[in-house]
């Protein structure tokens, strides 16, 4: 299993919340999460989701999971 801080994981939360004309306050308050967690998740610092939180995400933003998060190839 690789080391916690070598995933690829890359984080949407920008693009989503743009095309939708939603604040990342807003969306903290949506899904009940504070915002400092939120934030650590939008800047790709989390190293885990819970699915309830990927689940009421996905529903806030009317989107699904690999709108919200893709794995970056190694080159």
């Amino acid at each position: 299993m690789p080391p916690d801080d070598d995933h690829r994981v890359e984080v949407h939360l920008d693009k989503l919340l743009a095309e939708r004309g939603l604040t990342l306050t807003e969306l903290a308050d949506r899904v009940g999460l504070t915002l400092a967690n939120l934030s650590v998740l939008k800047n790709g610092r989390a190293r885990a989701i819970r699915f309830s939180t990927l689940t009421a995400l996905c529903h806030e933003l009317r989107c699904q999971p690999g709108d919200l998060l893709t794995v970056v190839r190694r080159s």
